[in-house]
């Protein structure tokens, strides 16, 4: 049997498929999550969304998103950005599920304020189980943005609207922010245990010479051991450390290389296959990056 696979581009046709109303802006959505329903014929189907959404639901909906389900308690937030994939899990009837869902297109944003600090919201590609947790005095603040916004959109459409939704979106952003930060202090045992296994775990990659067959560690392979997807891993490190888990990477192969380079007479493009690099001037930009010298100058002025 073929996977059914739906790619839906627009809020309208998001509405179409969905049995609702045409929506009444073309770029943003509010959806009442108890309005939703989900027939038997859709579980299992593939569906990518081109834009973006933000959720808030007190109950399993029987949705996946990428690997994992949405199956949480009261209280709990989920993002995702465009391109990511959604599969039904389980037939939903209307009433099934309680909370809301705000869906908006990158035009939406697009030439605002709020399109030049979307990259700060890394939540947008979280994992499902690093959905934001919150307390009954934040939920309520996120179920007064998106009521804000739900007010505007079902308002007459003028000259102001796009600004006044952006304007909310921007702040649930930017609380969301706030309670992720939150969501890490309050784990910070969880998080310390973290860095120290990625620290030891730098260090086996290049004691077992992993670097040979999987090149350069990325952040990927450590995010995985830690089972966390590797954007969340990546706020966690920094949030911990202040430094990107990248530049934990960077410093520790240049440390590695100033030992080889004043311990042996291997040439400059040995050392940089040897630490998994495959073009040894990659190696060469970032040693000089990091210490003003290239490994030749090191090595001559020690």
């Amino acid at each position: 049997m073929t996977q059914k696979k739906v790619h839906i581009q627009s809020i309208s046709q998001l509405h179409n498929l969905l049995g609702f109303d045409k929506p009444k802006h073309p770029l943003i959505s509010y959806i009442d999550a108890s309005q939703l329903t989900i027939p038997e014929g859709d579980i299992g189907a593939e569906v990518v969304l081109d834009f973006y959404m933000i959720s808030l639901k007190d109950k399993s909906c029987g949705l996946e998103y990428g690997r994992n389900s949405f199956d949480f308690d009261e209280g709990v937030m989920v993002f995702s950005a465009p391109g990511q994939i959604y599969s039904p899990t389980k037939q939903v009837s209307q009433g099934d599920i309680t909370g809301w869902m705000l869906y908006f297109h990158p035009d939406l944003i697009r030439n605002t304020h709020l399109a030049l600090q979307m990259e700060e919201y890394g939540f947008f590609n979280y994992e499902v189980f690093e959905a934001l947790h919150l307390s009954a005095e934040e939920e309520q603040i996120m179920h007064n943005s998106a009521e804000n916004i739900r007010n505007e959109y079902n308002q007459r459409i003028d000259n102001h609207s796009q600004r006044v939704i952006v304007s909310q979106l921007e702040l649930m952003l930017n609380y969301s922010l706030r309670y992720y930060e939150r969501q890490f202090n309050t784990r910070e045992a969880q998080s310390k245990d973290i860095v120290v296994q990625f620290q030891k775990d730098l260090r086996h990659y290049y004691e077992n010479d992993l670097q040979q067959t999987e090149g350069s560690p990325s952040i990927q392979w450590f995010a995985a051991r830690a089972h966390l997807s590797k954007h969340y891993f990546s706020d966690l490190i920094k949030k911990e450390t202040g430094r990107t888990p990248k530049d934990h990477i960077n410093g520790y192969i240049v440390e590695k290389a100033k030992q080889i380079l004043l311990s042996s007479h291997h040439s400059v493009s040995e050392i940089a296959y040897d630490l998994g690099f495959n073009y040894p001037h990659y190696f060469t930009r970032l040693f000089k990056n990091k210490t003003g010298l290239t490994p030749m100058e090191f090595r001559h002025m020690n």
